[in-house]
């Protein structure tokens, strides 16, 4: 388990718990930060900070301190993409 601020650019991952007051933790509710809301990191600003999120079809600008306090857990559909092996002659035969 990791935090949504330490995701890269393109990242994405599955959100499982806010660690905020209850009044943030709401309004980002009502944004699509929910349990098990898939996230992804979008874009950041040059200096770091904010970071775009995608969620739910919207982009959001969340502030480091923010991101850092809500729990993710990996995607699973990225984690098993990224274990295929592609040079597997039946996978490249079923891709056909």
């Amino acid at each position: 388990m990791s935090v949504l601020s330490e995701l890269d650019v393109g990242e994405s991952g599955i959100l499982e718990a806010l660690e905020l007051p209850e009044s943030v933790q709401n309004h980002l509710m009502h944004m699509g930060f929910v349990p098990d809301a898939l996230v992804t990191v979008l874009r950041r600003a040059p200096t770091g900070d904010p970071t775009v999120y995608g969620v739910d079809g919207m982009e959001i600008a969340l502030r480091r301190e923010t991101a850092a306090a809500l729990q993710m857990r990996a995607n699973e559909s990225e984690a098993s993409q990224s274990g295929t092996d592609e040079s597997d002659p039946n996978l490249l035969e079923a891709a056909r």
